[in-house]
């Protein structure tokens, strides 16, 4: 069986309300706050410490 190719290569930045394009781990960093989030494909990202982010995946699910 052949594995599905990732849609998006890791590094991949999404802002806050879009949809997110590929499942796996996302981090985001705000000034001395960081946080990673599951996110799965077709979710939206949501904000992080009440503010629109820009998250970046980090590792494939």
């Amino acid at each position: 069986m052949s594995e599905k190719k990732p849609s998006v290569p890791i590094g991949t930045k999404v802002k806050t309300g879009q949809k997110c394009p590929e499942s796996g781990v996302w981090k985001v960093v705000v000034g001395e706050k960081s946080t990673t989030a599951p996110v799965a494909k077709g979710n939206v990202f949501p904000p992080y410490d009440g503010k629109s982010v820009e998250w970046e995946l980090i590792q494939y699910a």
